[in-house]
């Protein structure tokens, strides 16, 4: 079976199918996703979602590119919000220096509020970086080694954290790992002119390591160009076992691991536990 640990299954390109696309999705073997919120309207939406659908759960946050008018109040509302039983964790936040649309001293108040709160709620949080690395780095090590962090609830968890996409090297994936970190691949992964990104796969931890789509964003071949969705999961999960040499089974078995543990779902609901395994190519 299958997680897609990140779709934005709540966005206007599904309305028109969206039971059409879990259906689809089931018969992939994809039985849970979660759905990141990118401001308050769609955290709203996902949780409606989450209470619709029962294999979607939801997560709360403002996306960097939605924090332009962040202030402390929205924090009220989103501690209200993640208090649902379906909410598994503060995502999507981080920092977005490609589009430009916010300045990067807001997104970085957006950022450092959401994760403090994160740490007060003891939920993982799912982080975006795009062309922001270095400093998406320097605000994490901070956080990760703040006494309100490393004595909250959170501490108790496996995982405190992930990093969405993953786009970059080995040395930030093992610094993430000490930071009891996950990281999570998606459809570029089978881009054919993502040849450093093939190279880099084999050499991550299978047991710090989560599928996804990003659904309806970044499809993967044969799709490219066209809408993702969350049944995708699946190619994503191929590709893994041919840049590893492993079965896809092994990789499905993993990585749902992985999310049922960063997640906080009871294990057994869906797959049995699993080991770990220490790394792809152990």
């Amino acid at each position: 079976m299958l997680v897609d640990s990140h779709c934005h299954l709540d966005l206007e390109p599904f309305d028109a199918d969206r039971d059409a696309v879990l259906a689809r999705a089931i018969a992939a073997g994809v039985e849970l996703i979660v759905n990141p919120g990118i401001d308050l309207r769609h955290c709203r939406q996902a949780i409606a979602l989450a209470e619709r659908y029962p294999q979607v759960y939801a997560a709360v946050g403002i996306h960097p590119n939605s924090s332009g008018d962040f202030r402390p109040a929205l924090l009220d509302e989103l501690r209200s919000l993640a208090a649902h039983p379906k909410v598994v964790a503060i995502g999507e936040i981080g920092l977005d220096y490609y589009w430009k649309q916010v300045e990067p001293a807001v997104q970085a108040t957006a950022f450092q509020a959401q994760l403090a709160l994160a740490a007060e709620l003891g939920l993982p949080v799912i982080i975006h970086n795009r062309e922001a690395t270095d400093d998406v780095a320097t605000v994490l090590r901070a956080w990760v080694q703040s006494p309100a962090t490393r004595n909250s609830t959170l501490a108790r968890r496996p995982f405190w954290g992930v990093l969405h996409a993953f786009g970059g090297d080995l040395a930030l994936a093992e610094e993430a790992y000490g930071w009891n970190f996950v990281v999570s691949l998606g459809g570029p992964v089978t881009f054919a002119n993502a040849r450093r990104l093939h190279k880099l796969t084999p050499q991550l931890r299978l047991d710090r390591l989560m599928l996804e789509t990003d659904a309806p964003y970044l499809t993967p071949h044969p799709h490219r160009g066209q809408r993702n969705e969350p049944a995708y999961v699946r190619l994503v999960c191929e590709q893994l076992a041919r840049l590893t040499n492993r079965p896809a089974a092994d990789i499905a078995q993993a990585t749902t691991h992985v999310a049922h543990r960063f997640f906080g779902w009871e294990e057994g609901l869906v797959v049995q536990a699993q080991p770990d395994v220490p790394a792809i190519c152990a």
